[in-house]
């Protein structure tokens, strides 16, 4: 994923294609190619003026270029009342 400001993203075509996945706070929301799965990009719950991309899905990038960051979801907030214990996540 690349994280790019929500201004610097523009579909030229297929946003008829998308199909949109929330879940837990329902406050990102993922996108994903309704005809072959892909997880295309998506609107980020950190920095909800951002989205995330795949940049494989981009035309004209070089990937192995593009700066790499580990990072996890174990510490992510689980907003949800009837949440599984297994769950990891602070609770609200």
């Amino acid at each position: 994923m690349l994280k790019a400001p929500e201004t610097a993203l523009t579909i030229i075509s297929g946003e008829d294609k998308l199909s949109l996945y929330q879940w837990n706070m329902k406050v990102a929301k993922h996108y994903f190619c309704s005809i072959c799965g892909i997880y295309v990009f998506h609107n980020k719950r950190a920095a909800p003026d951002h989205f995330g991309v795949n940049v494989h899905c981009l035309q004209n990038i070089d990937v192995p270029a593009v700066r790499v960051r580990a990072t996890e979801g174990e510490t992510m907030t689980v907003n949800k009342n009837n949440a599984q214990a297994h769950w990891p996540g602070p609770r609200i």
